[in-house]
Formats: C-alpha cells, sequence, structure tokens
C-alpha cells in the first residue's frame, strides 16, 4: 500500500471512543478537539485553493482600483461646513463636467475640516470650471473669513510621482515579506516555516482579491495596514504553532495518537482564542470605521480600516484552517512522523481486525448454541464485569 493511501485511509482527529459527547459551544469554549479540522483537510485545501483561485482572476482580470496617489490625477479641496454634505459636492462637480469624480469625502473636523475631491487629470479649463461651480455653490471662506475664490485650491499628481509612490510601497512589501521569512525560518523547525510562510503568501493573496472583487480604493494607507495585518497573520501562526509543537512533542516516542491528531488537537485549543484574538482586534477597526470614517469625517482613515478588516479576518482563518492542515500534510508525507503514522494506523486497523473476529465468533457460537467465554489478551476481567468471588457474596 502506497504512503498516500495508508495516510489517508481515515479521519485523523476522530474524538477517542467513550469520551462523553459535548455541545457545539462547550467543546468551541473547551477546546477538546471535536472538531475535525485536520481530518477534513481535504475540503479546506480545496476551499484555500478555490478562494486563491478566484483572487488571482480578480486581480488579472480586473486589477485594482488606484488611488491618486498612486495612478495620478487632480485633487481639488473644498472648505467644509455643516450646512454641506458630500452628495451636494459631488452633484456641483457633475454638473460643470457633466460627470462624476472618482471619490469625494470630508476629512478633518472643526475648521480644518474640508471636502477632498479626487478625480481624473482635468486640464486647466476643467479646472476653471469646477471652481467656479464650487465657488457659485457654496462662497467658500479663507483662512482669514473672507469669502474667496481662492479658498479652493486645485493640485495635479503626475502619474510619474504616482509610479515613485507605487515602486516604494512595493519595496516595502518585498522588504517586510522577506524580513518576517527569515523570522519564521529561525523561530519554527523547517516544516513549520514553510506552512506559516504560505499562510502568509495566502493571506497578501486573498485579501488583495478581495480589494479587487470589490473595488476598494488602494491608497498608501491601504499598503500600511496591509502590512500591519501581515504581522497579525505572523502572530496568530506562532501562537498555533507553538501550540502544535507543545502537543507533539514525543509523540513519535507514542502510538496512541498520530502527529496529525495531536496537531487537531492544538488548533481545537486555540481555535477559541484565535476567534477571540478576532474579534477584540476588528471592534476597534468597526469603531474606526463608524466613528472617524461616518461621524467624524476623517475619511482617510477607512482605507487603513478596510483592509486591517478584511485581513484580520482571513488570517484568521488561514492560521487554523489552511497552515495546520498543510503543516501535517508535509509531515505525514516525508520522515519519521509519515513512518509513526503509519505504524499507528496499522496498530488500530489490526485491534480493529481482532475484534471484528472476535464478535463474528461469538456470533457463530451464539447460532450453534455453545456459549463461548469472552477472550482477553491478559485473562483480566472484562471491564465493567462485576466483581466475583467472596466479596460478591451479599452480606446478611
Amino acid at each position: 500500500m502506497s504512503n498516500h493511501s495508508v495516510l489517508d485511509a481515515g479521519p485523523v482527529d476522530e474524538p477517542i471512543a467513550g469520551t462523553p459527547k459535548h455541545g457545539f459551544f462547550e467543546r468551541l469554549y473547551t477546546g477538546t478537539g471535536g472538531f475535525r479540522i485536520v481530518g477534513r483537510r481535504r475540503f479546506y485545501y480545496a476551499l484555500s485553493l478555490a478562494l486563491v483561485l478566484i483572487a488571482l482572476l480578480s486581480i488579472g482580470v480586473r486589477g485594482f482600483t488606484l488611488g491618486i496617489d498612486f495612478a495620478g490625477g487632480t485633487r481639488i479641496q473644498l472648505p467644509a461646513t455643516s450646512d454641506v454634505s458630500t452628495s451636494q459636492v459631488e452633484q456641483t462637480y457633475n454638473k460643470a463636467l457633466g460627470h462624476d469624480p472618482v471619490t469625494v469625502q470630508k476629512v478633518g473636523s472643526g475648521a480644518a475640516a474640508s471636502f477632498e475631491i479626487r478625480s481624473d487629470t482635468l486640464d486647466p479649463a476643467q479646472q476653471e470650471q469646477v471652481q467656479d461651480a464650487l465657488f457659485d455653490a457654496f462662497h467658500p471662506k479663507d483662512s482669514s473669513g473672507a469669502v474667496s475664490r481662492n479658498a479652493i485650491s486645485v493640485a495635479e499628481i503626475s502619474e510619474t510621482w504616482g509610479g515613485q509612490i507605487t515602486r516604494k510601497a512595493l519595496i516595502a512589501l518585498v522588504v517586510f515579506v522577506l524580513l518576517t521569512m527569515i523570522y519564521i525560518a529561525i523561530r519554527f523547525e523547517r516544516d513549520m516555516s514553510i506552512a506559516a510562510i504560505a499562510s502568509l503568501f495566502f493571506n497578501l493573496i486573498v485579501t488583495a482579491g478581495i480589494y479587487s472583487i470589490v473595488g476598494f480604493e488602494v491608497t498608501p494607507a491601504a499598503v500600511i495596514g496591509l502590512l500591519t495585518i501581515l504581522g497579525y497573520v505572523l502572530y496568530d501562526n506562532v501562537v498555533v504553532f507553538d501550540k502544535v509543537e507543545e502537543n507533539t512533542r514525543g509523540v513519535l516516542h507514542l502510538t496512541r495518537r498520530t502527529y496529525g491528531e495531536q496537531a487537531n488537537l492544538a488548533a481545537n485549543q486555540t481555535l477559541m482564542r484565535s476567534i477571540n484574538t478576532t474579534v477584540i482586534g476588528i471592534l476597534p477597526i468597526i469603531g474606526m470605521l463608524v466613528i472617524a470614517v461616518w461621524l467624524l469625517g476623517v475619511g482617510t482613515l477607512k482605507d487603513l480600516a478596510l483592509v486591517q478588516l478584511v485581513g484580520m479576518i482571513v488570517g484568521a482563518y488561514s492560521s487554523i484552517f489552511f497552515a495546520v492542515p498543510l503543516l501535517v500534510l508535509i509531515k505525514e508525507r516525508f520522515g519519521p512522523v509519515a513512518a509513526h503514522t503509519r505504524k499507528v494506523l496499522a496498530k488500530r486497523s489490526a485491534v480493529e481486525r481482532e475484534r471484528v473476529g472476535e464478535a463474528a465468533a461469538e456470533r457463530a457460537g451464539a447460532a450453534s448454541g455453545v456459549a463461548r467465554p469472552r477472550q482477553t489478551g491478559s485473562g483480566a476481567p472484562r471491564p465493567g464485569a462485576r466483581p466475583s468471588g467472596k466479596r460478591n457474596k451479599r452480606r446478611h
């Protein structure tokens, strides 16, 4: 029988026979090993592969919605007042040029608040048209409090400058990933390093794919947020793999459980912690989106919050349901863990065959009317049998 067929001969994390059954939330909270994470690894491999393929397809076909800092364009700033909304500014722009701007958002608060209009590159005549339309509609005031057309500022961002920003962002991303890979290689053993690095790239690709699918604008703040959530993924992997390392220490000297079963137990034991960490992590991010963006109008924080929200959720999935099954896959294909898994499964198979043979013999004896004593390996009484001898006599 090949290694592949032996190692995939059955689930590697079935609950031990005779253990009490617990409810879903009790198992989730206590981490009793009741969830088949490693045992259903083929499902999680397929799901993870599907997510990666969808993300790559979207990136290749749709691409990204690059912000003005990357793609270049025109940025117009208009002092904000409490009686003016972003929709009114957008409508005024549309009436002046016949099309909508790329984005209109309110930035800052109090006296420093302003509307930031981002659009494709406008020629001087179009800039004049927009300035005139905004001034006639809102009569903005300058820093001295006087109504002035000069209160509306226009700035052009060239594609060359956007290209430089893109290049620097990519360099920062590559340097961060390389440093992370070096740390992981030093911190963990080889197979754990491979699984952790694969989890890191999985998180990066899927998060980028979601940005492409939904059409979120990619800004420098989004790149900073992406680097932040990669650090979170690294932290989550360290927590999970520390528990795997603890549970699998010395497992090769035992024949009761396989490496995959111990790794599955570690994933269960850290599952609730990962959920708690993710929930606690995304609550401030949701607060940032609600308070900073909607109430205070600090639109620049939206890009940072969105990528962190998406990345932390994807990271929680990848550290448990992708990294751990991938680690077990690597371990059980090569080296001593593969031999140990075959040994444990072979022993269980032999015990099961013996149990089936005894049951068949008992059925045959019952059919022939000959009672057959129950055999045990050591002559010891059957578990749960009543004691015999003088101690079993009733006292009168």
